[in-house]
This record gives C-alpha cells, sequence and structure tokens, in this order.
C-alpha cells in the first residue's frame, strides 16, 4: 500500500470515490483568466479544480453576488421609505410648530420609523458579513 502525501491533508487532491459512482456532471465555461485564477486556488491548496469548485459551492454560509444585490436593493428601499418618514415628520414639526399642538395621529409615523430600522440594521450586517 502506498504512503499518503505528507504534504496534503489526508494525502489526497480528489474526492474520495463512491460506490454506484456519481449520477450527474456539470459543466462550467470560464475564461482564460478565470482558468489561471482556479487552477492556481486548487494548487494552493493542494486539490483538484473539480474538488475546488464542488468545496466551494457546499459552503453552507456562501454569499451570491445575487445575495449582495438583493440586500442593496433592501437597504435602498428601506432608505426611501425613511425619508418619507422623515419628510412627514417635518410636515408635522411645521404643524405643530404653527399650530401649538402635536396631532395624536402623528404618533403612527414614530411606530413606522422603529419598524423600519431593525430592516436597515439587517440589510447592514448582511452585507458586512461579506
Amino acid at each position: 500500500m502506498a504512503e499518503p502525501d505528507k504534504g496534503r491533508l489526508f494525502g489526497r487532491s480528489r474526492r474520495k470515490n463512491v460506490t454506484g459512482a456519481r449520477q450527474k456532471f456539470y459543466s462550467v465555461y470560464v475564461t482564460p483568466e478565470e482558468q489561471v485564477q482556479l487552477e492556481a486556488r486548487a494548487a494552493v491548496r493542494e486539490v483538484t479544480v473539480p474538488r475546488l469548485l464542488f468545496e466551494s459551492a457546499m459552503v453552507a454560509d456562501v454569499e451570491t453576488d445575487t445575495d449582495r444585490k438583493a440586500a442593496i436593493v433592501e437597504m435602498f428601499e428601506v432608505r426611501r421609505l425613511l425619508a418619507s418618514i422623515a419628510n412627514n415628520a417635518n410636515q408635522l414639526a411645521r404643524f405643530a410648530n404653527t399650530e401649538g399642538s402635536f396631532p395624536a395621529e402623528a404618533e403612527s409615523i414614530i411606530t413606522e420609523y422603529r419598524a423600519f430600522v431593525p430592516r436597515l440594521s439587517a440589510a447592514i450586517e448582511t452585507l458586512a458579513d461579506t
């Protein structure tokens, strides 16, 4: 029996064979620049490019550009809504200053504002984790 290569973690660069073989094959087209990057990353980790791609894809907390764009869209939406609420608050302040009283219905604006702050915080945290 051959000795495992001491330079590699557990002595293998490719995935272990499975009984009955793997049933599905995926093909990925890359540019020459992407090919160089993939091969370099695989070489650093001493694994094959298919194994690098598979293990990278199977990470549970992987974030894609689509996820990042969705978080940015959410932040812009919350910002727009907060700007609308701020405009309403300014109108109420102007009314309160001229009339000398603050309308009871205005309390809902504060509640509405407080509801958007967690959404904004969640979107920021999503982007911060990248």
